[in-house]
């Protein structure tokens, strides 16, 4: 799950202070050099938000575009690496998949401190309530339809013709993200739970064959892409941070953890009347994605799903430590903290449902 808080980071902007702040002098003329159309004086705002890589709202008098850095400082090697999102985003939108446009990318840390890349500000709407309050049954259904169709349509992107063939290892990719998993949880272990040591033995004794291999979003969700003002078209995705090659099964399936988690205002639809809101049963979803994807069915789902919400205990027991170390003291860092034991009992409830003993 990404950092990233999307619904802070685009729902409103600050005037940048202290470290925060850019050099608009140097970046004026980094724009003049490397950004097509470009023209006259910038203004720079600031998402507000605690996403990891800082994101700035960049206006000019005839467009405005959105720049990502990582953070200033020393980092690890392989943290905030805004030089994969541009890049996977650049090749997707050569292969036609709904992104923002790509202006740039500056490697030169000179220019404003850090890393950084440039892309267009996409205007629409981003769905934060999986309920969709306020649409109709039919808008409803239309919108759900048009998630899966797009999650569709990034699996089904040529890796090689987009230029994204180095983008990740080849195979293996559950073996690797429950080993992954695995290690975070331990590193933020704050105190036994029996149902993650069982997750932790049976999880890669069971790992699923992998036939495809396509680009992962990994944090695919309807509140990480922006719909069209008034119809149900995705614009753009938004949120590559986690992104790689991998089994695209592992972002359907976390995609249809919202069909076994409560709304509370987020993307979850298990305690809705789907029905008479005109959500989709999840039935259907599959239906769509495998006609889409030219699957003839997903089998053992429940092993997809344990392993989404043991992924998920591992991010959660992360901030649980952060909140016991003082270092994440917010309410809502406490609050979803508190979530660790009942994701880790709904890994193992579909473990059990998947075989597990």
């Amino acid at each position: 799950m990404s950092q990233i808080d999307a619904q802070a980071a685009f729902t409103g902007t600050v005037e940048p202070e202290g470290a925060d702040r850019l050099d608009e002098a140097a970046l004026t003329r980094w724009f003049e050099d490397n950004v097509a159309g470009f023209a006259g004086r910038i203004s720079v705002r600031k998402f507000k938000g605690g996403q990891s890589n800082p994101t700035y709202r960049i206006e000019t008098p005839g467009r405005a575009y959105v720049l990502r850095r990582k953070p200033f400082g020393k980092l690890l090697p392989s943290a905030h690496a805004v030089d994969r999102e541009f890049k996977v985003q650049s090749g997707l939108s050569r292969a036609g998949f709904p992104v923002a446009p790509q202006y740039g990318l500056c490697t030169d840390d000179s220019v404003i401190g850090s890393m950084f890349y440039v892309m267009g500000c996409i205007e629409g709407r981003t769905i934060w309530d999986g309920a969709m309050p306020g649409a109709t049954p039919g808008d409803r259904h239309a919108t759900y339809i048009e998630m899966v169709d797009t999650l569709a349509a990034l699996h089904n992107v040529d890796v090689e013709a987009a230029g994204l063939s180095d983008f990740g290892k080849p195979g293996n990719y559950f073996g690797r993200q429950v080993d992954r998993w695995t290690k975070q949880y331990r590193l933020s272990e704050t105190e036994t739970m029996p149902e993650m040591e069982r997750l932790i033995e049976w999880l890669p004794a069971t790992l699923p064959e992998q036939t495809r291999t396509s680009v992962v979003h990994g944090d695919y969700r309807i509140d990480n892409m922006i719909y069209a003002p008034s119809a149900p078209r995705v614009l753009a995705v938004l949120d590559w941070e986690l992104s790689t090659l991998g089994d695209p099964l592992a972002d359907f399936t976390y995609l249809c953890i919202a069909w076994f988690t409560d709304n509370a205002g987020r993307s979850g639809v298990q305690d809705l009347d789907r029905k008479a809101l005109g959500i989709p049963e999840l039935d259907e979803v599959v239906a769509r994605y495998c006609e889409k994807t030219g699957r003839d069915g997903l089998e053992n789902l429940d092993w997809y799903l344990a392993y989404n919400f043991f992924r998920l205990t591992g991010i959660v027991q992360g901030i649980k430590k952060r909140v016991i170390d003082g270092t994440a003291s917010s309410a809502h860092a406490k609050a979803n903290s508190e979530r660790v034991y009942p994701l880790a009992q709904a890994a193992w409830t579909f473990a059990q449902r998947a075989g597990a003993a």
